[in-house]
C-alpha cells in the first residue's frame, strides 16, 4: 500500500520533447495560416460637445433616440 501511494507523489523524468517547426508552433497556438489579408483603419471618435445650459432632458432624449436610429441603420 505504502509503494502505490509513494509513487503517485515520485516525480517521473519526463522525456525529452522532440523540437517541431515553427510553421507547426503557430498552426498550434493560432490555427493554420490563411491567404486572407485584412486591414484595419482607425476611426477616431466623434468630440463629445459639452454645453451645460442649453440641454433639457427632452432634447437629450431626442438626440439618444437620433443616435439609436442611425445606429441601427449602419449594422443593417
Amino acid at each position: 500500500m505504502l509503494g502505490w501511494l509513494s509513487s503517485l507523489f515520485r516525480r517521473r523524468r519526463r522525456d525529452e520533447a522532440t523540437p517541431i517547426r515553427e510553421a507547426d508552433a503557430y498552426a498550434r497556438s493560432y490555427g493554420d495560416r490563411s491567404g486572407e489579408i485584412v486591414s484595419v483603419a482607425r476611426v477616431e471618435p466623434k468630440r463629445i460637445p459639452r454645453r451645460t445650459g442649453d440641454m433639457t432632458g427632452e432634447l437629450l432624449r431626442r438626440a439618444f433616440e437620433a443616435r439609436l436610429d442611425s445606429r441601427g441603420k449602419a449594422t443593417t
